[in-house]
């Protein structure tokens, strides 16, 4: 029986030092032999759990891990892509379910899922193997996507590949969505985008940029021209913070935050529109846009930077409540945590203080007792009397997570019936109430996991393929 599992040990210190100055990658990737050595930890279980509940996508794990671990990088990109259309995107910047789910992790550390996915893709790139999917037999049937994130992408890679003619509609300049504009670059590089969409180019598929559709062009039309339309918006509307003092200067979003500084640092923009040099900042919400705020702020020459999160420090360990192989609860500290600044949990936001100018200069809050159900799990909080404090601040980013899709245009055109998280409803074949009129990722799932969301699209390809073909 191999052992690799038990002999060799999961791979770590992953990070580069150094990093804060610079908003490049902050991995240091293994070289072949450590990623073969690492993929040879595989236990090629006879039900693998990475594979049929980790993965969104259902990418074959076990035999990519056996493709790297023997150096066959063209059986492991040709399983990847079977499954999967960005290993390049989701080996950077996905929170690896399947990590989560693997059956070495319950003993000895789990395969590192990631790092092998991100060596294996850019290895097929570096071999000139990942090439554009160019169907020769057509159908003649066209499909108009909105909206140029995950979602929207890999709806468009997965119909083009059924043989259909795809438009895609992206009110910005670039393509990406969140990926582009959410995610800063020290986890996702945009010239990682940019060669994967020259090949989605080089297959066929039509980008429109600077289209709003609902406003520069109706949705109707595109209903009238195309077959099928694909709402793949996003969820965009950020949750507020409606307390005393929300209108001083200072406080922002922290997707206009991160956004300003990926455009600066794409030179779409001359520089950041929202500094945070020299600045006390504080970001509110725990979640992994607060951890990218509070990296880009680092990086932007912070003075200080805190995230505080109302919901209770998390165990260290795997949570009782999420046994293996769920997806488990625990506290989970990223790259930027560990390049400085300060986290809080269990802290009530009460209100924000300024000056006589208007400008934000501290926030008061409080700590909070939370109780728990029979699981362990948080349920309700009480502010504890007397533990109110302030916390200085220059600059406040809201990074509590997004309340539904923003197109309201679009949304009234269609008719379309949001659900009580704002969402877009639709069957399980995606259809929405409103004929030929289809919808997938956050827009509605809500906001979600970047895997997520192209899994979505994915999935509504093939329904969207099955509904024309019934038309035939």
């Amino acid at each position: 029986m191999a052992t690799e599992f038990l002999d060799i040990k999961r791979l770590s210190n992953v990070y580069r030092s150094n990093r804060l100055n610079d908003f490049c990658d902050v991995e240091k990737r293994p070289n072949e032999l450590q990623v073969r050595e690492q993929a040879s930890r595989c236990m090629s279980c006879g039900i693998p759990f990475c594979h049929g509940y980790g993965c969104p996508l259902g990418n074959a794990i076990p035999e990519v891990n056996a493709a790297v671990s023997r150096g066959d990088f063209v059986s492991a990109y040709n399983l990847l892509s079977e499954t999967s259309p960005f290993p390049e995107f989701t080996s950077r910047i996905c929170p690896a379910l399947c990590e989560s789910a693997c059956t070495a992790g319950i003993s000895s550390g789990a395969i590192t899922v990631k790092q092998i996915e991100f060596f294996a893709i850019e290895k097929a790139f570096e071999l000139g193997i990942v090439k554009p999917f160019i169907h020769h037999k057509k159908t003649g049937k066209r499909i108009a996507i909105i909206g140029a994130g995950p979602a929207g992408l890999s709806a468009a890679h997965f119909l083009n590949g059924y043989g259909h003619e795809v438009a895609i509609f992206e009110k910005k300049d670039f393509a990406g969505g969140l990926l582009r504009y959410g995610i800063p670059n020290f986890k996702l590089e945009k010239d990682v985008i940019e060669r994967r969409i020259s090949l989605m180019r080089e297959a066929g598929i039509i980008f429109e940029f600077g289209t709003d559709v609902g406003t520069d062009i109706s949705g109707l039309y595109l209903k009238n021209k195309f077959d099928a339309v694909c709402l793949c918006i996003g969820s965009e509307v950020p949750r507020d913070l409606n307390i005393e003092g929300r209108s001083l200067n200072g406080i922002y979003f922290a997707l206009d935050f991160l956004q300003s500084q990926n455009r600066a640092s794409s030179s779409e923009i001359p520089k950041t529109e929202i500094s945070a040099k020299n600045k006390k900042v504080l970001i509110i919400g725990g979640g992994d846009t607060g951890s990218d705020c509070l990296g880009t702020a680092l990086r932007q020459g912070a003075e200080s930077a805190i995230q505080i999160e109302i919901m209770p420090e998390p165990p260290i360990e795997r949570h009782t409540s999420t046994p293996w192989p769920q997806w488990e609860y625990k506290k989970r500290t990223s790259s930027s945590h560990l390049e400085g600044g300060k986290r809080m949990w269990s802290v009530l936001t009460k209100s924000f203080k300024g000056d006589k100018s208007g400008a934000l200069k501290k926030v008061i809050v409080a700590k909070v007792e939370w109780s728990f159900d029979s699981f362990g799990r948080p349920i309700k909080f009480r502010e504890i009397e007397g533990s109110e404090f302030e916390i200085s601040a220059d600059i406040v980013l809201l990074s509590m997570g997004f309340t539904g899709v923003a197109s309201e245009m679009l949304i009234k055109e269609f008719k379309l019936p949001l659900n009580k998280c704002g969402s877009i409803e639709c069957n399980a074949d995606f259809e929405t109430e409103f004929p030929k009129v289809f919808s997938c990722g956050d827009a509605t799932l809500g906001a979600s996991l970047v895997v997520k969301s192209i899994a979505s699209g994915k999935t509504m390809a093939a329904a969207v393929n099955k509904y024309l073909n019934s038309k035939i």
